[in-house]
């Protein structure tokens, strides 16, 4: 696809803005957060969601329909360790009252309701105002949208380390009024030391949820290249 501008949702690594600023499309960060000095708009995103969706002016007014939005969107409500967590099952939660496992799971549930209307609205601003929009989220099985969601990815990565990545963690991606284009590279690949999802930790100041989160450029790279750009566009 032919792209203007690219505007990266929830993502404040830079990662991907500098591989599309490598390929020559104009790239912006949009965060709350700043831990690694990337964020170029600081947004409270899910605040510009939900007034996007009321019909209220946003941020989403000053998007051009030859733009991009690829969205980082939370996860952590979503993921496969949460229906352990809902039945008091977690390994945090082995010594807990059952009234405690109530009140934290009532907590969960809350806040997994809160992610699930904020995707879904997400979703509803994107195809009502004709926005193209690429959502990323973990694919490890049981997934809250794998199993409720009613739009269906249209592109599942099961081991991320084969495009160059830190983790194998398998991870799905919805492209909404635009396809995933099927380009073929011919690259080589970059040794990148493998990690784990349980081995991430804590450093310089970034937590160890975040660094869980991180992609190498690598696989950003080749991503782009494979599935967003046009065949010999800006390559």
């Amino acid at each position: 696809m032919e792209i203007t501008k690219v505007h990266c949702l929830f993502e404040q690594s830079g990662t991907f803005k500098r591989e599309f600023m490598n390929l020559g499309i104009t790239a912006e960060d949009y965060d709350i957060l700043d831990d690694f000095g990337e964020t170029d708009n600081r947004r409270d995103l899910f605040a510009e969601i939900e007034k996007a969706y009321a019909g209220e002016p946003s941020m989403f007014d000053d998007i051009e329909k030859t733009d991009l939005i690829l969205a980082f969107f939370p996860c952590t409500r979503f993921e496969a360790i949460i229906p352990l967590q809902f039945r008091g099952e977690g390994i945090q939660q082995k010594n807990w009252s059952d009234a405690k496992k109530l009140e934290y799971s009532l907590k969960l549930h809350g806040e997994l309701s809160r992610l699930y209307s904020l995707i879904c609205k997400l979703f509803a601003v994107c195809l009502r105002g004709g926005y193209r929009l690429i959502v990323e989220n973990p694919y490890t099985q049981p997934h809250y949208l794998t199993e409720f969601f009613p739009v269906k990815p249209k592109l599942i990565i099961k081991d991320r380390t084969a495009d160059g990545d830190y983790y194998k963690k398998p991870t799905q991606f919805w492209f909404v009024n635009c396809e995933p284009e099927q380009n073929f590279l011919f690259e080589p690949l970059e040794y990148v030391r493998q990690m784990t999802i349980n081995g991430a930790s804590a450093e310089d100041g970034i937590s160890r949820q975040v660094r869980r989160s991180l992609i190498h450029p690598q696989f950003a790279r080749r991503f782009i290249k494979s599935y967003i750009v046009t065949e010999g566009e800006k390559c």
